[in-house]
């Protein structure tokens, strides 16, 4: 019998209108994990998929650091989240932080850097997806924070930190507001919305 974050697994996949990769319709940001430890080779996988990622120039500006439950590590990234992802985050089995290297080798400006770091993420998630991962890509994070605790070197910057973890997991675990959030069904706007043919309309 299933729980009920199997149940809104299985609810969540996306109603496409056009006909997709079952994994990017399968795809969705769950608060819950199984208390479980992710398996190191399945780490090794992700961050895998990320170094064949494409990026400009071949630059591969993007950087990471991971820590697992139990680890000063994982306190140290979990104090540089926000209050509203400290409410969900504490039972994650991996946090990681995000960053990104500002210049080329030259000392010239990456204006792609943070392109190439969300499209290695992207590449990240359709892997996690195919081996049962659920990550939460978090925007609220102090990167200042975090940049000092970690004694990040000058000319790399901090982004977003991601909670990572098994599918599954205990609803029972989050706030009541969080739980609602969890069953809400998931919105997208049209395509008409974002996408123009030949001008900008």
């Amino acid at each position: 019998m299933m729980n009920a974050a199997e149940q809104i697994r299985l609810e969540n996949i996306a109603e496409a209108e056009y006909e997709i990769f079952a994994l990017l319709k399968q795809r969705y940001s769950p608060r819950t994990f199984k208390k479980e430890p992710l398996k190191e080779r399945h780490l090794k996988q992700l961050f895998e998929a990320v170094r064949w990622s494409a990026s400009s120039n071949n630059l591969q500006p993007w950087r990471f650091i991971y820590a697992e439950k139990g680890s000063q590590a994982f306190n140290k990234i979990y104090n540089c989240l926000s209050d509203f992802n400290k409410s969900w985050t504490e039972n994650a089995p991996v946090l990681l932080l995000t960053a990104y290297k500002e210049k080329t080798d030259e000392g010239k400006e990456n204006f792609h850097a943070l392109h190439d770091l969300g499209l290695c993420l992207g590449s990240m998630t359709v892997q996690a997806q195919y081996l049962g991962i659920a990550l939460h890509h978090m925007a609220g994070v102090n990167w200042k924070k975090a940049e000092k605790e970690f004694n990040i070197p000058e000319g790399f910057h901090v982004s977003t930190a991601i909670a990572i973890g098994y599918y599954g997991g205990d609803l029972d675990d989050l706030p009541e507001d969080l739980q609602k959030q969890e069953t809400a069904k998931r919105k997208r706007i049209s395509q008409e919305e974002f996408v123009y043919k030949n001008e900008w309309n």
